[in-house]
């Protein structure tokens, strides 16, 4: 994908493509679950905007330390070079889907009770559907588009700036 504005080419790029798709997901998810969860009610939403700070450090340490590691292994098997941009980007974003919400179905109510405990693990085939399903469709149709159109934004920006320079 050398070349494609949609996606970022540096180390700063991916800094702000995942601040994007991190902020977006995180505002987005964890109020989405939590409203599924306990009703959608005004408490139960500033409630969850208190531990919004640590899910969002979670989320981007999963992402940099395990998903991304993992994707980037996996997305080669699947996708020919062949294939076009889209099909590489729905197998990133299933992927990524799976592994995170997998881990945070777990590790997100630990940091929302502030406590270890087996309840995740034991209600774990209960809520992972669900918590798949509303992180999937929030990163297809919300935060992935959002940070890919901020890219190539950035790009063309750039392009402009080298033209005239």
């Amino acid at each position: 994908m050398h070349g494609e504005t949609r996606v970022p080419h540096n180390g700063k790029e991916f800094v702000l493509f995942l601040a994007i798709i991190s902020i977006i997901s995180v505002n987005t998810i964890a109020p989405l679950i939590m409203g599924f969860e306990f009703g959608f009610r005004k408490e139960i939403y500033l409630q969850t905007l208190q531990i919004l700070p640590f899910v969002w450090i979670c989320v981007v340490l999963l992402v940099t330390l395990v998903a991304n590691p993992i994707v980037s292994k996996l997305v080669p098997k699947f996708v020919q070079p062949t294939d076009g941009f889209n099909a590489r980007v729905l197998f990133t974003i299933l992927f990524s889907v799976t592994i995170l919400s997998i881990l945070l179905t777990i590790i997100g109510p630990w940091i929302g009770m502030r406590e270890i405990s087996m309840e995740p693990i034991r209600t774990f085939f209960h809520h992972w559907p669900r918590n798949f399903f509303i992180a999937f469709w929030v990163e297809l149709l919300l935060a992935q588009p959002i940070a890919r159109f901020a890219m190539k934004k950035l790009h063309a920006y750039q392009a402009s700036k080298s033209v005239q320079a």
